[in-house]
């Protein structure tokens, strides 16, 4: 099916399975998927939040299909939930296939919620007047 790379979300991460992400029979590793995700939704996470963050959670992780090597893999991210020092991205994961057919099918989602830092790394608040929702 040819579906269309969701247009209400942010694009964050865009790169390629390659033959090293993959186990032996050809299918990329859940861990390197997850990894994708964490950049891409700390990448989100910091842009809106203008602070350094870390990974606290990962919540509702789903893999709906699998990934293979050459697929192009893109890391669509929404705010989810904010907090006074977490934010809460949701996070989905696609595949664009066959490059030459366009091909693109969701792979995988969840909710990974990062707090913000201050520069001795220590929870700090989030200033709600510089969040941009997308």
């Amino acid at each position: 099916m040819n579906t269309p790379y969701p247009d209400n979300k942010h694009a964050s991460l865009r790169t390629l399975a390659m033959p090293a992400d993959a186990n032996p029979s050809g299918d990329i590793f859940g861990g390197w998927i997850m990894s994708q995700m964490d950049i891409a939704g700390a990448s989100f996470a910091r842009n809106i939040t203008k602070t350094r963050v870390v990974t606290v959670a990962v919540e509702a992780m789903t893999f709906h299909l699998p990934v293979f090597i050459g697929d192009e893999v893109s890391c669509y991210c929404e705010v989810e939930r904010l907090g006074k020092t977490s934010i809460s991205v949701h996070i989905e994961t696609w595949v664009k296939r066959d490059r030459l057919m366009d091909e693109v099918v969701k792979v995988t989602e969840a909710v990974y919620t990062f707090v913000a830092l201050d520069k001795n790394r220590k929870p700090t608040p989030i200033d709600s007047s510089v969040i941009r929702r997308t």
